[in-house]
């Protein structure tokens, strides 16, 4: 595969399960699309037809406890983040994703059955030059006591997480990835959703978190873990951040070539700091990836110059 050419699914695979929080069964197909598709969700078994939503900041309509997906008309998609960190983490640029219900399924709350999934499809290279979002200064938000950032990175994508709770559990973490197609698998692909088993009951309250389990989801109380597996990994808080981090800001619509870093952030933090970089039309431009003389990783091909050039497609004011 040429790693300096956009990419998509070369066939279709589905996987089934439930949503988190909606508790309703649903199918999800990830499946090839043309070049600069990028992601595109199909929702199907809607009354009036099936409706289309590309995956970008601008159809974020909900960050409350998962990124939502809508149009004018409504809410389309839940639960977005972890089949779009599977898609961007794997180095696919264009994919279909439909699905017959209002939220992804949570699988075992990682995005492990995603990257099954998109490996069983197969990923295969497009004529034309790969894209990507450069981070030429800073952009930052601040919410309370959290703090998000982007900023200029030579190497690829880089995600810095920081979480801090006051569950004595989980604590302090902090979790690095520079973002290949190996290291998400490794590093973060199996990385679970997790809460305390105290906000249980205003979750079931707001009509959230009606199909967690332990079956899919990291539980706590103020003693301990409750999961009697344990847990995959001894910071997998802090990696499921970073994966959810990787979801989210695949909302770029292109790969972003710069570093994020998140303190005490979610889902909220994420999309609001995206939303200030692309409000600032002096603060990225997008460039290709020409042909590099080397095979590299994905995130070395991009950002690394070794083997490879990446050069302006074109500026910010002509996006």
């Amino acid at each position: 595969m040429k790693l300096n050419r956009q990419t998509t699914l070369r066939s279709h695979a589905t996987v089934t399960g439930y949503g988190v929080h909606s508790g309703l069964p649903v199918s999800l197909t990830l499946g090839p699309a043309s070049v600069d598709a990028g992601f595109v969700f199909l929702r199907t078994g809607i009354e009036g037809g099936d409706r289309e939503v590309q995956a970008t900041a601008d159809a974020v309509i909900s960050t409350e406890f998962a990124t939502v997906l809508g149009d004018a008309e409504g809410p389309l998609v839940a639960t977005a983040e972890h089949v779009l960190a599977a898609l961007r983490g794997m180095g696919v640029d264009n994919a279909t994703i439909e699905i017959d219900g209002p939220e992804v399924p949570i699988m075992d709350g990682s995005a492990a059955a995603f990257v099954r999934a998109i490996d069983q499809a197969g990923i295969v290279s497009q004529s034309a030059a790969r894209r990507f979002i450069q981070v030429l200064r800073p952009v930052q938000v601040v919410m309370g006591d959290s703090l998000g950032e982007l900023r200029p990175h030579a190497g690829g994508f880089r995600t810095e997480v920081e979480i801090d709770f006051a569950n004595p559990v989980i604590g302090r973490q902090k979790f690095t990835l520079d973002l290949s197609p190996e290291g998400f698998r490794r590093e973060i692909s199996r990385a679970r959703t997790f809460g305390c088993m105290s906000d249980v009951a205003r979750l079931w309250g707001a009509g959230f978190a009606l199909g967690a389990s332990f079956e899919n989801s990291v539980v706590f109380d103020e003693e301990r873990l409750l999961n009697p597996e344990g847990l995959r990994f001894a910071d997998e808080c802090a990696r499921h951040k970073a994966l959810d981090a990787v979801g989210d800001l695949a909302l770029a619509g292109l790969p972003l070539l710069g570093a994020y870093r998140s303190v005490r952030g979610g889902h909220k933090l994420n999309h609001a700091v995206l939303t200030a970089l692309m409000a600032d039309r002096t603060a990225w431009r997008v460039v290709e990836g020409e042909t590099a003389r080397r095979s590299r990783t994905h995130a070395e091909v991009v950002g690394g110059m070794v083997g490879g050039m990446v050069a302006p497609a074109y500026g910010p004011e002509m996006s």
